[in-house]
């Protein structure tokens, strides 16, 4: 079902070509907003002052020869009335929306249709280090990423999701070199440990390659026999990464991420060949002994020409060589349509210079392949400085995401001290992850926010638990009433009326309007403002129109399943559990 956003721009299109024949399509555009306000109607037609400087005529009469010529077949508008120098506002039918709520409740997919060509999505998200804990620094880029993920999955594209782990370089040579001699039953299997372990031989690794030149030899000729593939350096680096997933997944299973692990390593065999390949195509320049890009429009500040550095002086390999490597893979190996970063704002030049090298190099044709950075902000403690523990450590992602639990469930007990144990862990678990999740997504993310555990579980306001309470006050009403929706389906039909049906009916059918939104601009806070917007219509429809004993009874019950629907999917696609109890 085509969404009443685009439904309408396509009739104002038609109209405005039929009542000034002499443009070409492409002279014209065709804006159409929801109305600011509810008194002003359901959408506005804004392009007629626009119109005027090409045909040379008063907006109003343009916007009054537009109006002629709608086309009101299909029932859709009940009204337009010009205002102001030539706004024309809509009024929708409620018969009509009746109909496309109705259709709505009835399909598996909520009425949204399917891409005509399913694209392929490749999306980077999370990618921690191997041998370090996951931090709060790694909690937007795994949020944000797995919201994108899965807004793109239920839109019906095809969608990698990919785990850039930083599981190459120097410091497995530093790790490798110390385990051999201060943990060598680790290495032969005689010995389990765990990431802990890990990151605390790394952190005395790096102090002793900065402080003793022979164990920095020793280290630096393990970084050699791992990338040369010699069986033993391979078997350690294998062990690390493996403590390390294991570690990663608990995470993972927690915030309910899937991912797919495909690290800097994976892209090892063939930075030789894309730096040669650069070379060829004349790309590459020495600069103190490195081979670079020079990319135009990017200097420092000093004016200088920053370098996209593809080769060490020494002949190594870096971040640089590898993101090259991976977008040629991405677009040529797994023919991704749409390439997704999830990453910090402080990486915001290094992929801006990447997509332009690529492009450069003919990896990228913008016209085929689009690009997509998405940074993000810091995530504050109460300080307004970077979220860090008491101690001044950065905060362990596992102990953060427990807190939250552990605090959901306090105020659980305090609300209902009277309910299951097991109940009450999994709401808690339910509501904990939530919360994080959703005041994370309903952050504009290229904005800092502060983390506090008390706000985000408020009851009250633009929070996870207000929207999962709107979907429990549903379940609430159908457990009351002993009726299940489904079974009201074959005779029964939403018949919008009141004032407060009417707009939350239209408010569900813009569901597709922000996710089309979302999908365009990566901003996930559209989609929680549409959701808590949708919530706070729901309950003022609660208020205002009595479901159980009336009689649209059933109709409104149907009214509230649809809501439900909505409100389960959007929680979904942000990775927000829903509980029918709370």
């Amino acid at each position: 079902m085509k969404s009443l956003l685009n439904n309408l721009i396509d009739l104002f299109q038609k109209a405005a070509k039929k009542a000034f024949p002499e443009l070409d399509a492409t002279d014209f555009p065709t804006e159409v907003t929801p109305s600011t306000q509810g008194k002003f109607g359901h959408y506005q037609y804004n392009s007629a002052m626009k119109l005027t400087k090409i045909l040379k005529q008063n907006p109003r009469q343009i916007a009054e020869k537009i109006v002629e010529n709608l086309d009101q077949q299909d029932g859709l508008i009940a009204q337009t009335e010009i205002a102001g120098p030539g706004f024309i506002n809509i009024t929708l039918n409620k018969d009509h929306l009746s109909q496309r709520v109705d259709i709505l409740l009835r399909d598996s997919h909520l009425g949204i249709d399917k891409p005509a060509h399913q694209q392929r999505i490749i999306i980077d998200f999370s990618s921690p280090n191997v041998a370090k804990e996951m931090h709060v620094g790694h909690l937007r880029s795994t949020i944000i990423g797995d919201s994108l993920a899965r807004l793109f999955e239920f839109l019906g594209y095809d969608v990698l999701r990919l785990n850039h782990l930083g599981d190459w370089g120097t410091a497995f040579g530093m790790l490798i070199a110390y385990m051999k001699e201060e943990a060598p039953d680790v290495l032969t299997g005689k010995q389990k440990t765990d990431l802990t372990h890990l990151v605390n031989w790394y952190r005395a690794s790096k102090k002793k390659f900065d402080e003793d030149p022979d164990f920095k030899r020793r280290a630096q000729l393990e970084v050699v026999a791992l990338q040369q593939g010699q069986p033993q350096a391979r078997h350690a680096w294998q062990i690390i990464c493996e403590i390390s997933s294991k570690a990663y997944k608990e995470i993972y299973d927690l915030l309910g991420v899937k991912l797919i692990d495909r690290g800097e390593s994976f892209y090892n065999p063939f930075l030789a060949e894309i730096v040669a390949d650069l070379e060829k195509k004349g790309l590459v320049q020495i600069s103190e002994g490195a081979k670079c890009i020079f990319v135009e429009g990017f200097q420092n500040r000093e004016g200088e020409m920053l370098p996209l550095m593809v080769q060490k002086s020494d002949g190594g390999y870096n971040y640089d060589t590898t993101d090259m490597a991976a977008i040629y893979h991405r677009i040529h190996q797994e023919k991704g349509d749409r390439l997704i970063y999830v990453t910090d704002a402080g990486q915001s030049t290094h992929f801006q210079m990447i997509f332009k090298a690529a492009e450069m190099a003919g990896y990228l044709n913008p016209k085929q392949v689009r690009t997509d950075h998405v940074p993000f902000g810091l995530v504050l403690g109460p300080d307004g400085k970077k979220f860090r523990t008491r101690a001044g450590e950065t905060e362990r992602l596992i102990d953060l995401i427990q807190a939250a639990i552990d605090h959901a469930e306090k105020i659980l007990i305090e609300r209902n001290p009277e309910m299951d144990e097991a109940e009450r862990q999994k709401l808690a678990h339910a509501l904990g992850v939530g919360a994080i999740k959703y005041a994370d997504l309903s952050t504009h993310r290229m904005s800092d926010y502060t983390f506090s555990y008390d706000r985000m579980l408020r009851f009250e306001g633009n929070t996870a638990a207000f929207l999962m309470y709107a979907y429990v006050r549903v379940a609430g009403i159908k457990r009351r009433l002993k009726i299940e929706p489904a079974s009201l389906l074959d005779h029964c039909h939403i018949h919008l009326e009141h004032p407060s049906e009417i707009d939350l009916g239209l408010h569900l059918l813009r569901f597709d309007e922000a996710l089309e939104a979302v999908a365009n601009d990566l901003l996930p806070n559209r989609l929680t403002d549409y959701l808590y917007t949708l919530a706070e219509k729901f309950n003022a429809f609660f208020r205002d129109c009595r479901v159980e004993g009336s009689p649209q009874q059933n109709e409104r019950l149907l009214l509230c399943e649809a809501t439900a629907r909505v409100l389960k999917q959007g929680l979904d696609i942000l990775g927000v559990p829903t509980v029918e109890r709370m």
